[in-house]
């Protein structure tokens, strides 16, 4: 954040040296001119006292090289020539992992590349503890993402993403929190096999997709056959079933003259009409038939 605060005290306290040391000058010129420099000595070193520090920002604040405290955010003082400050952004920041090349459990290469968010927890922490606290966490991140993906197999990494990217997150965060640093989260973006590999996957879902629909086709002929049978055990039980299922039939044909209508005699019908010719045979009133022999 640009410090306009330190800039207008600055501009207001030469106006006002200027104001002075002008008519100074008009009867004296030397002490004039040493007046207008030891003025403007003042000016420059009581504005650089005065600095600002925005909402997302802290300053770690060190006197002769010793850590003192850590100011912001507005507005705060600072002893001018004995005290320098390192401003911190404690926003969410992201930091790309770069694309690397990781053996998984069971031996298959994989490049994976992804993105590290954390923000800064302890300003003073991530100044004197750790040198260039951006570099350090990536190269952490890296490491740490080789080392749990070599422990899961390539079905683990593909089926469990988000429960690998918690555990990356966790073993950054574990080793990284010393140096006043949150680990908000890792998200892999891309995870990229050898083209015989992926071509070996594609043969295999596609075969799994077939199974599937070969497994869904059996359950289906198979339910259909169990109702075919439960309508048969239905007609046999009931004699007047398959002489309405007939009627039904014939309904549906519809007066067309072109339709021949084969009526299927039932069964019953056909033993109750052999029965009662027996019967006439053996009264005698009638000779014997084909259906006798």
């Amino acid at each position: 954040m640009v410090n306009y605060l330190s800039g207008l005290v600055f501009v207001i306290l030469l106006l006002i040296g200027a104001a002075l040391v002008i008519p100074i000058g008009l009867g004296h010129p030397i002490p004039a001119v040493v007046l207008g420099a030891v003025w403007l000595l003042g000016d420059v070193i009581l504005s650089s006292a005065i600095q600002m520090a925005a909402q997302w920002e802290r300053a770690v604040v060190f006197r002769l090289g010793r850590f003192r405290n850590v100011r912001g955010p507005g507005v705060f003082l600072i002893a001018p020539l004995i005290d320098q400050f390192r401003r911190v952004d404690t926003r969410v920041q992201a930091i790309q992992i770069s694309r690397q090349q990781v053996i998984t459990k069971d031996n298959v290469p994989v490049s994976v590349d992804g993105v590290l968010f954390f923000k800064v927890d302890s300003a003073a922490d991530a100044i004197i503890k750790v040198q260039d606290y951006h570099f350090a966490i990536s190269q952490y991140a890296r490491t740490s993402l080789r080392d749990v993906i070599g422990q899961m197999t390539l079905d683990q990494l593909l089926s469990e993403r988000e429960q690998i990217e918690r555990a990356i997150a966790a073993h950054v965060e574990k080793d990284t929190k010393d140096w006043g640093l949150e680990v908000v989260g890792i998200r892999m973006e891309d995870i990229d096999m050898p083209e015989e590999l992926k071509k070996m996957m594609s043969r295999q879902a596609s075969a799994e997709r077939e199974k599937r629909a070969t497994i869904t086709k059996a359950e289906g002929d198979k339910e259909a056959a169990v109702n075919l049978a439960a309508a048969a055990r239905t007609m046999r039980e009931s004699p007047g079933a398959m002489q309405l299922r007939t009627l039904q039939t014939i309904d549906g044909l519809g007066p067309t003259s072109s339709n021949t209508v084969v009526l299927a005699v039932p069964v019953e019908i056909i033993d109750s009409l052999v029965q009662f010719g027996r019967a006439l045979r053996d009264s005698g009133s009638i000779s014997p038939g084909p259906l006798d022999r």
